[in-house]
């Protein structure tokens, strides 16, 4: 990290890893020296806006030149019972992942401090790795993704930008709060999957690792702790969503 910019990993270079299995994996180097334009016009915010939502839902998403967790570790051997409970949890993480862009998005476009603005584009830069790592989990698995997504990141969206429209010290603590509970709910599926089963392991320690991170870092940034009721609402909303997508 440099200065008070808000990111855990900075590209080395603008080479693409191979692509590996079924998957293209696309790679853009974040140019930390050189600010993020932001003089758009509405029509170009519109279709950059637009751009990432299709890749989220839709395509491959930008990552960062950070391998896979799962690279090199062996496949377990599971029984037909326990591969498709952990593809089921899986597609969990990736639906959460989706609304996790969605909400950076959406916080980002309402944001006021140029920092915050570029802090949250950031932290969606790296959530897109657990994107993808969560996607190419399911599909080793034989599962699939959940049919909600496009429903799951258009709410989420909605939920940033008023969320940045509250305040930058709300849109903060609204990441904050969001991350200790994916955090939390990262430990409950570790605890459900098999302990053989190390490359899913390795995956979600490291979503966690960088969910603290990301916490932390809104903290530090001047996030405002979230009224007890909007910590219960955000819990139940999302009970719900993995109980959905965990069948749909």
């Amino acid at each position: 990290m440099r200065g008070s910019e808000w990111i855990l990993h900075e590209p080395s270079s603008g080479e693409a890893h191979p692509a590996r299995g079924p998957h293209v994996r696309l790679y853009q180097p974040m140019p930390l020296d050189r600010p993020m334009p932001r003089d758009y016009t509405p029509a170009d915010s519109l279709l950059i806006q637009l751009d990432h939502a299709l890749r989220t839902v839709f395509g491959r998403p930008h990552v960062t030149e950070r391998q896979d967790p799962a690279d090199g570790l062996p496949e377990a051997e599971l029984s037909d019972a326990e591969r498709d409970h952990v593809a089921r949890l899986m597609r969990i993480n990736h639906s959460g992942e989706v609304c996790a862009q969605a909400l950076y998005q959406g916080q980002a476009l309402t944001a006021r401090l140029p920092g915050v603005r570029d802090s949250m584009a950031r932290a969606a830069a790296e959530e897109n790795d657990h994107l993808d790592w969560c996607e190419r989990r399911v599909h080793e698995l034989g599962g699939r993704l959940s049919l909600l997504n496009p429903l799951f990141y258009a709410g989420s969206f909605v939920i940033g930008a008023v969320a940045g429209l509250a305040g930058d010290k709300w849109s903060l603590g609204f990441v904050a709060e969001t991350e200790r509970q994916v955090e939390r709910h990262l430990d409950e599926h570790l605890a459900e999957v098999p302990a053989a089963d190390a490359r899913t392991h390795a995956v979600l320690e490291q979503m966690k690792v960088d969910e603290i991170g990301h916490a932390t870092k809104a903290v530090e940034a001047g996030a405002a702790a979230l009224p007890a009721p909007i910590r219960d609402a955000m819990r139940l909303t999302a009970k719900v969503m993995t109980t959905t997508v965990y069948r749909v």
